[in-house]
């Protein structure tokens, strides 16, 4: 089983920064993709960012520019969130896909961290 735990959310002011942390335990074999989603109230879970094993990185067009995946290679992954806007708030969840220590297919999730932004 692999286990994410998110930290870093909170409350920020528009323009402000935060950045989002992300760390896997467990029985780990390999991680090929660590990505952030968010899920803002009435709406659908979305992908904020994504990065491979490869380094490969992809990111929703709404944040592009402003926000910076990186990690990955030590088990964790961070989200920089630079230039926030109110409709940036929601809560935001790790994911993680790979291999577990068996070489079974696992698709975690963390428990979700809230971001708020004001105006």
């Amino acid at each position: 089983q692999v286990q994410l735990v998110e930290s870093g959310g909170g409350l920020v002011q528009a323009g402000g920064s935060l950045r989002l942390s992300c760390a896997a335990s467990g029985s780990i074999f390999s991680i090929n993709v660590m990505a952030w989603y968010r899920q803002a109230p009435g709406k659908q879970r979305e992908l904020v960012a994504l990065i491979g094993r490869s380094g490969y990185r992809n990111y929703a067009g709404s944040v592009k520019g402003r926000f910076t995946i990186s990690g990955i290679d030590k088990n964790t992954v961070n989200l920089q969130m630079n230039s926030l806007k109110p409709e940036d708030t929601a809560v935001y969840y790790c994911n993680a896909r790979g291999l577990d220590g068996v070489r079974r297919e696992y698709d975690s999730w963390g428990q979700g961290t809230q971001v708020t932004v004001s105006s």
